[in-house]
């Protein structure tokens, strides 16, 4: 097959569906299974935030991808790095017996080497979204970048879709099935294993060329003082921009309801009632959190971003912020009356994802908006690193609190903190291009 006429719709889907993968993996399913395996609250949210960290800091790492090698090259590379170590982790995943899970006090120094694994594939995770991205910017023309944007955003939440919907429930399935909670993980994360590596194969083979897919560098060589100079200079603008610290403020705190309410939702849904959870099935958990919740949520930023395009970043900032606190009182209601029925129960996890959506919207244009200038690409990328951290920090807290707590106080909390998204949003508003968005 001829690479350079090889039609985009062979290599961006499946590119975006594998950039997603490892993410979910690390960020979502670790909480489900150190959550199944019976570690702790408090234990399980401060070791699964921490995995946030190389999102937080990959600006400081991103121009060693445009400087040494190709971008296919990181690409290809981080996927065969990330496949090994989902392999590892299905050997090494530990089996703590059925007495420690239900008593929950399986300690997480169990599942030190998965620990491990899991951060390596978070680095690897990390620098795969530099590498694919700047590929992807590569390897097609501007008329095609936009006219496949929305499809490598779908493909994105497929991803997603089939990691905290597909294997969450075929682990439920396996688990019902066996009555084994560490063999339904072992087979899942084989399966992802095997799906991830073919994927990995297919892309060594098919993925284009590109002649503009080049070290940065082109003959010149590479000085550590070069590089720190360079490195200098754009975080010296970022941090000069007009307004910076509002706006350190404001990605910090918007999402601080949904920074403490997305760590505690899985192991909440999971939760005997006797503590004051819903006491789901695994599998139950994959198709209204995983499926239906992730549906909402892209819906949701979907007509989001339609809103925001129609009257600008200024006129839908009070909306969005409403959408993005508001419908954290559906957590409430489920802990304080704890539904039995299942399309309750979806219904509110599929409200309050999609006002989440909805609301996020702002906060990408926010970034965007932050970013116009010169270095917009660059600055972009260190407001992503607050936005990772904004999810990181009140997650290493989450589990602690929620056990101090309980569940209907923690919810209760979570909406307290909805005047933290209110308070920012109104100080920003003022600060905002009214024209910024339109068309």
């Amino acid at each position: 097959m001829n690479q350079k006429s090889l039609s985009p719709w062979f290599w961006v889907p499946s590119l975006y569906f594998a950039q997603g993968i490892p993410y979910v993996l690390v960020n979502t399913i670790s909480v489900v299974i150190f959550t199944k395996m019976g570690v702790p609250n408090g234990q399980m949210s401060l070791f699964t935030s921490l995995l946030y960290l190389p999102w937080v800091i990959k600006p400081f790492w991103s121009p060693f991808v445009d400087i040494f090698k190709t971008k296919r090259w990181w690409t290809i590379s981080m996927q065969i790095l990330m496949s090994l170590a989902f392999i590892a982790l299905t050997v090494t995943l530990p089996k703590p017996d059925a007495q420690m899970i239900a008593s929950g006090t399986t300690p997480i120094s169990m599942f030190t080497i998965t620990l491990i694994l899991f951060v390596f594939t978070a680095f690897a995770s990390a620098t795969h979204d530099i590498a694919a991205d700047g590929y992807y910017m590569l390897a097609l023309t501007q008329n095609k970048q936009a006219e496949f944007v929305g499809i490598r955003s779908t493909f994105y939440r497929i991803a997603t879709v089939f990691g905290q919907g597909g294997l969450v429930y075929l682990a439920g399935i396996i688990e019902q099935k066996y009555d084994n909670i560490p063999l339904s993980w072992t087979v899942t994360l084989l399966g992802a294993s095997v799906i991830f590596a073919l994927a990995t194969l297919y892309h060594t083979f098919i993925l284009p060329k590109p002649a503009l897919d080049k070290s940065s560098l082109g003959e010149e060589k590479a000085t550590a003082g070069t590089i720190v100079k360079e490195f200098g200079k754009t975080f010296a603008s970022y941090f000069a921009k007009p307004g910076v610290v509002l706006a350190i403020i404001f990605m910090l705190l918007y999402r601080l309801p949904e920074a403490f309410l997305v760590k505690l939702t899985m192991p909440f849904l999971l939760a005997s009632k006797e503590v004051g959870g819903l006491g789901m099935t695994t599998d139950d958990v994959g198709i209204a959190y995983g499926t239906i919740g992730i549906i909402a949520l892209t819906i949701g930023g979907i007509l989001g971003g339609l809103y925001a395009a129609k009257v600008g970043l200024k006129k839908a900032l009070w909306i969005m912020t409403l959408a993005m606190t508001l419908p954290c009182s559906t957590f409430v209601y489920l802990a304080i009356c704890l539904p039995e029925n299942f399309y309750a129960i979806s219904s509110a996890i599929a409200i309050e994802n999609f006002g989440y959506g909805f609301g996020f919207t702002a906060y990408m244009l926010y970034m965007m908006y932050f970013s116009e200038g010169k270095l917009k690409t660059s600055h972009y990328s260190i407001c992503t690193g607050f936005m990772a951290l904004s999810m990181m920090i009140p997650g290493l807290f989450a589990g602690y609190i929620q056990e101090a707590l309980g569940y209907v106080n923690f919810f209760w909390m979570v909406m307290v903190c909805c005047f933290a998204t209110v308070a920012v949003a109104i100080v920003v508003y003022r600060k905002i291009d009214p024209h910024y968005g339109t068309k």
